[in-house]
């Protein structure tokens, strides 16, 4: 190796470190957003909790209006201690109106597992929601993660790679929905409520676990976002500043802000 060889690969390892530093960031940023934007463990706890207690309760004394009840009742005790604790209540109050909404629809019924209809009809509409999204050109996670990077609609027209990314990351979420569906609805024809109840508390979180995944894989790989608020403040920034320029100019030659001339004391 001569004296020359060196400095330049002393280069591209520095490059090569800098670059595998930045794609640490980008995964640590792509872990925080999707956690925060799908409510972490705390979220998916607030999720299975209310079902399981219902069919636990149901199992065991066969009484739909006290497994209702003790479902409902724990929805609104996560609300409450979410408050108490000045957390975010989207996940929890998204816990208690599916959860409200069954044990209305199965009171109205007098038909038990009609308490889970309400949700898995709402898992295929999401399903076929990203589908549809996806093939419109606006695939649903770019959607709901485009605020959560700060990166808002830019992936449309500004970065075809997150675009794709996310097109594939909805194509995902799509197809392991649809699958979910594939099981559940036989077995509300088939299946008691109990045998019911437990297949669909089964699925709540490895599905969803798969679909966050490789949600982060298809992120991890793509371009880094936008972010379309720290172009705004530099805007805002340069605008201030132009404009002060423009009135420390006025002032050097002898003008009003208005345009008009100082008058000089004789």
């Amino acid at each position: 190796m001569t004296s020359l060889d060196k400095p330049t690969q002393d280069a591209q390892a520095d490059e090569a470190r800098a670059d595998e530093a930045r794609a640490d960031d980008a995964r640590a940023v792509t872990e925080a957003a999707l956690f925060e934007a799908f409510g972490g463990v705390r979220g998916m706890v607030e999720t299975v909790l209310p079902g399981l207690l219902f069919v636990t309760i149901f199992t065991i004394n066969k009484d739909l209006h006290w497994s209702a009840i003790a479902a409902l009742a724990v929805s609104v005790v996560l609300v409450v201690v979410r408050l108490v604790m000045k957390d975010t209540v989207k996940h929890a109050f998204s816990g208690v109106f599916g959860v409200a909404f069954g044990v209305v629809f199965a009171m109205f019924t007098g038909n038990a597992k009609d308490f889970y209809l309400p949700g898995m009809l709402y898992t295929l509409g999401l399903a076929l929601a990203y589908i549809i999204t996806t093939l419109a050109g606006v695939p649903l996670i770019g959607l709901i993660l485009g605020p959560v990077f700060k990166e808002n609609l830019s992936w449309r027209t500004r970065n075809p790679g997150r675009k794709t990314a996310y097109a594939k990351a909805s194509w995902a979420w799509g197809l392991i929905l649809l699958a979910k569906c594939a099981i559940l609805f036989p077995l509300y024809w088939w299946a008691d409520t109990a045998q019911l109840g437990w297949v669909l508390v089964a699925l709540k979180i490895p599905p969803f676990l798969l679909a966050v995944w490789l949600t982060w894989v298809f992120l991890a790989k793509a371009p880094a976002p936008i972010d379309v608020f720290a172009e705004m403040e530099a805007e805002e920034q340069a605008e201030k500043e132009r404009e002060a320029a423009a009135a420390t100019a006025a002032a050097e030659r002898g003008e009003t802000p208005s345009g008009g001339r100082h008058r000089r004391e004789a």
